[in-house]
């Protein structure tokens, strides 16, 4: 298996899949991409789940001290974060000079929840690294996932990598799994609920911080909500119809909050730029991806909804 950091003439940015099985196949394909990056001298990334983490940190030996590894379950635990807060980040560590990384975002162990939101990272990868020289190669584990995530892989990378050689993949279509993958969230079961106007930003802070305490959230943790709150909120005023409703409830082991409004994002990387030290205007979307455990949204001509998730 080899890897390639080919780019075109019409985009220097680079995004295969790689498909492999057992932990031979995954470091034929990974420690050449990574070896190949430190020759050229460009700056190295790995963000993969710890397991993976510790296979490529072995096999590198001494040279791992000059790669910047990132065990993916922490830091990408929400795939709504990975964008601003990993590849975004180190890209940024390096401007005028190419990069690499290994990103890993999809595992077995991934939910059924937490799956759409990782189908449109990927997708999302495509749009916002155009036109920028980094290479990002993602591993999928074909023993562990099912075909149907196969089959998104190749609708989310327009390279695939296995052991027969680097293909262009015929199912390539980022904006069309983005759109897929955004749909209706189901209703909660039992939730609290709140409906807010203009005037009502404090009694939305003070209700998220009642019902997610008597969830179990607490400290930071509670702080981060009441501020997601208070944000989404503020989006809904500001872009959403200027008014919006708010509710809680306890799932599966997390405090869920959400805000849904008349609004319609457009801008498909919403929440995933990182902010600029003087940008105006609300990072509502950023904050929420930047402190959740995970966000699910689902947009349209008939409102917003965001969803947030916190673990107790």
């Amino acid at each position: 298996m080899t890897t390639t950091t080919a780019t075109t003439e019409a985009d220097p940015f680079v995004h295969p899949a790689l498909f492999y099985r057992g932990s031979r196949q995954y470091l034929q394909g990974t420690t050449p991409f990574v070896l190949g990056g430190l020759d050229a001298g460009e700056p190295v990334a790995v963000a993969v789940p710890e397991r993976n983490l510790r296979l490529i940190r072995d096999e590198l030996g001494e040279l791992a001290s000059q790669v910047r590894l990132i065990d993916m379950s922490e830091a990408g635990r929400n795939p709504g974060r990975i964008i601003p807060a990993v590849l975004t980040a180190f890209a940024d560590l390096h401007p005028g000079r190419r990069v690499r990384i290994i990103g890993e975002p999809i595992w077995p162990e991934r939910s059924a929840t937490e799956y759409p939101a990782c189908v449109q990272h990927e997708a999302l990868i495509n749009l916002a690294f155009a036109g920028r020289g980094v290479t990002i190669l993602c591993p999928y584990d074909l023993d562990g996932l099912d075909p149907e995530v196969v089959r998104d892989a190749r609708m989310t990378h327009p390279t695939i990598m296995d052991v027969s050689g680097l293909h262009i993949s015929e199912e390539y279509a980022p904006e069309h799994a983005v759109q897929e993958y955004n749909r209706p969230l189901p209703a909660p079961g039992n939730a609290a609920e709140f409906a807010f106007g203009e005037t009502d930003l404090p009694g939305v802070r003070a209700f998220a911080v009642e019902h997610a305490s008597r969830m179990g959230l607490s400290g930071e943790r509670l702080q981060d909500l009441r501020l997601i709150a208070s944000e989404l909120a503020s989006n809904s005023l500001d872009h959403g119809g200027g008014s919006g409703t708010l509710r809680l409830w306890f799932e599966d082991g997390r405090a869920v909050i959400e805000v849904s409004d008349a609004g319609h994002i457009v801008d498909l990387l919403a929440g995933r730029r990182p902010a600029a030290a003087r940008q105006q205007g609300s990072r509502g979307l950023l904050m929420t991806n930047l402190l959740s455990d995970l966000v699910r949204i689902h947009t349209g001509g008939d409102g917003t909804t965001v969803r947030a998730y916190f673990t107790v």
